[in-house]
């Protein structure tokens, strides 16, 4: 089994010492992914986990899986209110495939992080 690393380009990946996702065939791990894109960030929590979720696809699509692939989620909120605003996001993003989900009402390390999604995929 070949190992395979997978970057967004974030500096801060070198900087912590991991990879967006790690692909350990038939797997794919994606790291805890938040709304970031280009280092800027949107105050909306419902912006931030649509584009938590279309940096993991990209993640995904890059080790050889899509969100149809997905099997476990965790979501980390701020606030336990974003749940009604994240939950319907979630639900478009992997409708009819269910995977098994963990929500987890936390402190992120931005404080403008209000939302962070983490994958694991098993490839078809």
């Amino acid at each position: 089994m070949t190992r395979r690393l997978i970057s967004s380009g974030s500096a801060f990946e070198e900087v912590a010492g991991y990879s967006r996702a790690v692909v350990q065939d038939p797997w794919v791990f994606v790291a805890g992914t938040s709304g970031f894109k280009d280092g800027q960030i949107a105050d909306d929590v419902v912006a931030q986990a649509e584009q938590s979720i279309a940096t993991i696809a990209a993640a995904l699509e890059q080790g050889g899986a899509a969100l149809a692939d997905v099997v476990r989620v965790v979501c980390y909120i701020t606030d336990a209110a974003y749940f009604q605003q994240v939950a319907p996001v979630l639900g478009t993003a992997f409708k009819g495939i269910r995977p098994a989900n963990t929500t987890i009402v936390c402190g992120l390390v931005d404080a403008r992080m209000k939302v962070e999604i983490e994958v694991t995929a098993l490839k078809r």
